[in-house]
């Protein structure tokens, strides 16, 4: 038996010691929104947050991850409201097929983590950490979403100090 924290919530699973994160989230705990797509790490389409980053969740046992945060793209969004990556996926028009675009929101939405309260990203370190692929070539769209969110994510920020003040 694994425990899991998936999305604030503890998860018992059974699964093999070995099993991969992706099966375990899938299929124990039936969330579906993390897709698989390579199975081996090298397309994205899996990427969860662990801690906050952006991990592979086809090619790291569940066992390992007992007592981390996990979050899947079920748990991006908060109290209803879309957080500023999905906000502005959607501002852009990113998503063609779809099938690719959990994995890219997470790795979306760990990069706008690191980067709030701090300078916007470049357009160099979007091209670097979106490395997650994207058989319909989303790509163009992608940049200019990511400048979007993190605009998104400063006026919410803004918002809260001003209500605090």
């Amino acid at each position: 038996m694994t425990i899991l924290t998936i999305n604030g919530t503890e998860i018992s699973v059974e699964v093999d010691a070995d099993t991969p994160l992706l099966w375990a989230i899938r299929e124990e705990a039936g969330l579906t929104g993390t897709k698989f797509g390579c199975g081996i790490g090298q397309c994205g389409a899996c990427t969860v947050l662990v801690n906050n980053q952006p991990v592979r969740s086809c090619s790291v046992p569940a066992s390992a991850l007992q007592g981390q945060a996990i979050t899947t793209i079920e748990g991006v969004a908060s109290a209803g409201q879309l957080n500023p990556v999905q906000q502005a996926w959607l501002e852009w028009d990113v998503p063609q097929c779809g099938y690719c675009q959990s994995g890219q929101i997470m790795v979306a939405t760990a990069l706008l983590k690191q980067a709030q309260h701090n300078t916007p990203p470049s357009t160099d370190f979007i091209k670097q950490q979106m490395n997650n692929i994207c058989r319909c070539g989303t790509y163009n769209r992608i940049l200019p979403a990511m400048h979007r969110a993190f605009e998104l994510a400063q006026e919410l920020a803004d918002d809260a100090t001003e209500q605090e003040g």
